[in-house]
Formats: C-alpha cells, sequence, structure tokens
C-alpha cells in the first residue's frame, strides 16, 4: 500500500519555530479579525494601537506547531487529501513573538473502507524550560487509501443539546480569504490553484480547513472566554464539509458546566462544516 504505516508511534526530530509580532497580526487578519470594523479587534489586528497591548489569537496555536512527521506518511495524491478533525491546547497564553520546539508523530492510520484516516499529535516545548506551550492533534482524510485491512478507529459520542444555542453568531468570510490565509504557511494549492481543486473534485478551491477553524475559535475566544486568550484552554471539532471562501460561517454554541460548552459551525445555507466540537476555557460558562 501506499501509506507508510511503519511511521505510526514514530516521532520526528524537535523542529525550532520562531515567529514575530507580524506573524501573529497576519495570522489573526487571515482569519477574519477585524473584517466589516476594523476598529472591533485591535488588540489581535494591531501593534501600536494607544492603550492597546497586542495580544495573540489562540488558534494561532495551530500554526506553531504544523510540522511534518519524521517521514512522508505515503505515495499519494496530494490532492486527495483533505482535514478531518482538528484539536488544540494551549497550557499558556501564546507571546507575541517567540521560539518553540515542536515534534509531530503519527499516532494511528485508519481504514475507511475506500479512504483511510491519518491521525497526528504535535506537541511545542519552550525549549529554554522544556514546558509544554501548545499540543495539537489534527486528522487527515485521504480517498482512495484505504482497503488495507486495519483498524476503523473510533470517536467519542457528540450531540447538541435538545434546545436551542445559548449564542448563534454569523461571521463573514471574503472571497480572497484563503489567499490571505495562506500567508501564514499553509501554501496547499488546494485553496488557490483552480486545476489543483478540480483533481481533488471541487469545481473551485476552498477555504483551508484551519481556516475554518481559527474564525470559529474567534468567535468562542469573545463568547466565552471574554476575549481574553488567558482563558482559552483548548477547542476540537471534526470538519464535515467544505467552505468556500465569501461563504457565511454561523457559529452555534451551548454553553455547559465548569468553562465547557459544545458549538457547530455551518454555512449560511446550514450546511454544517463543523461538528462535534468542544470548547474548554478558564472562566465560567454561566
Amino acid at each position: 500500500m501506499s501509506l507508510e504505516h511503519s511511521l505510526v508511534g514514530v516521532p520526528g526530530e524537535p523542529c525550532e519555530r520562531s515567529w514575530t509580532s507580524k506573524d501573529a497580526l497576519l495570522y489573526a487578519l487571515g482569519v477574519g479579525a477585524g473584517l466589516d470594523d476594523p476598529l472591533r479587534e485591535l488588540e489581535f489586528t494591531t501593534e501600536n494601537s494607544e492603550g492597546v497591548e497586542q495580544k495573540v489569537l489562540p488558534t494561532y496555536g495551530l500554526v506553531i506547531a504544523q510540522i511534518p512527521p519524521a517521514r512522508s506518511i505515503g505515495d499519494f495524491d496530494r490532492a486527495h487529501l483533505v482535514l478531518a478533525e482538528q484539536y488544540v491546547e494551549l497550557h499558556r497564553p501564546l507571546p507575541v513573538a517567540g521560539t518553540v520546539l515542536t515534534s509531530s508523530t503519527v499516532t494511528g492510520m485508519y481504514d475507511k473502507g475506500a479512504d483511510a484516516l491519518v491521525r497526528f499529535e504535535s506537541v511545542a516545548i519552550d525549549p529554554a524550560t522544556g514546558e509544554p506551550v501548545i499540543t495539537t492533534r489534527s486528522g487527515m482524510f485521504i480517498r482512495g487509501e484505504g482497503g488495507f485491512g486495519g483498524d476503523r478507529g473510533s470517536s467519542p459520542p457528540w450531540s447538541p443539546p435538545d434546545r436551542p444555542p445559548d449564542h448563534t453568531v454569523v461571521e463573514r468570510t471574503r472571497p480572497e480569504q484563503a489567499l490571505i490565509y495562506r500567508l501564514s504557511g499553509d501554501r496547499n494549492p488546494l485553496h488557490a490553484d483552480p486545476r489543483f481543486a478540480a483533481r481533488g473534485g471541487f469545481s473551485r478551491p476552498i477555504l483551508h480547513g484551519p481556516c475554518t477553524f481559527g474564525f470559529t475559535g474567534r468567535v468562542l475566544l469573545h463568547e466565552l472566554c471574554g476575549s481574553d486568550p488567558a482563558n482559552f484552554v483548548a477547542m476540537s471539532g471534526r470538519f464535515t464539509a467544505p467552505v468556500v471562501p465569501g461563504d457565511s460561517l454561523v457559529v452555534s454554541i451551548w454553553r455547559g458546566h465548569d468553562g465547557t460548552a459544545l458549538f457547530r459551525t455551518a454555512t449560511g445555507d446550514g450546511t454544517v462544516v463543523i461538528d462535534r466540537g468542544r470548547m474548554t476555557c478558564r472562566v465560567p460558562s454561566g
């Protein structure tokens, strides 16, 4: 088979990743901060506004911790690979600029019939202290790479409460959103090149999954964490449909107890694009 199954459980070499104030600002613009009201999120979009201290959106941790595994996971058409699930946990707020050492491990390869799911975990540590800064987990869905007789994998049960959401927030994406977001490091042509997107079965380039995740994370930060990144602990979700740049995103949130919440993100026509959403913050959600 074309997937490299011997990679499972083998940690990659630590990779140093650094970022600057400008990198954090560009990421914030890439996930919609300041869109429609450039004065609304100055702490994330500017570094020199009077009386405003720059802060970093928590989901930027996905970009910082994103490194390749120890070796290539296999020989297949990259146009058939899409992000299936995402988790990010911050062990402390991200500084405006900094450096971390990140290592990545393939934690599983699962047989979904005709297709495959490959799961990864990355851990970014402070090189000075060895303390964890960011933990991410992700799953990549690869069309046509299943059928190898492996474990199908499992997911914890999830269902939204049988009541209306406590919050419903609509965020607009721009037609050029993917062109902005890709400048934060994800240059996958699936999100810019129409011919590459067509090979993946899409009529036009689609929005990066982590960009949709970042839009959703901004909403959760403002609605549940008092807009303070120090209160953001962890967020996870599963991607169920693509988003086209220019689509509106509707984030529905159900508050739980002790700083927890469930969420779901859909496009304006009701198509669910992130489900099984879970959020934990350091402030009570009540």
